[in-house]
């Protein structure tokens, strides 16, 4: 009797092994799905960090390209004026010579 209690009992200590394994496989998977659900969930705010940044980026080009625009055609105006001073300061001399 003693050597069949044995027996069944090494048979249950050999049944629950690989249940024991089976649940430590599935603790593994379990650990591995949430560390690529935390992995994906950190590149995921990467990326949405990186979008803010390049909206941002831009916002500040097209800020950049109207004060460009702006530049431009202030320096338009400028050269009108001084291109009709100088036609101005050259019939006064012409003026001054016929005088």
């Amino acid at each position: 009797m003693t050597s069949q209690f044995e027996w069944r009992h090494q048979i249950v200590d050999f049944d629950m092994t690989p249940s024991v394994t089976l649940k430590q496989q599935q603790i593994s998977r379990r650990e591995e799905a949430m560390k690529e659900k935390v992995t994906s969930s950190y590149i995921f705010l990467i990326i949405l960090s990186q979008e803010k940044n390049i909206q941002r980026l831009q916002e500040l080009v097209r800020s950049l390209q109207q004060q460009l625009l702006q530049c431009k055609g202030n320096n338009k105006t400028n050269d009108t004026i001084s291109h009709l001073t100088e036609h101005v300061l050259e019939l006064e001399r012409q003026q001054n010579l016929e005088d």
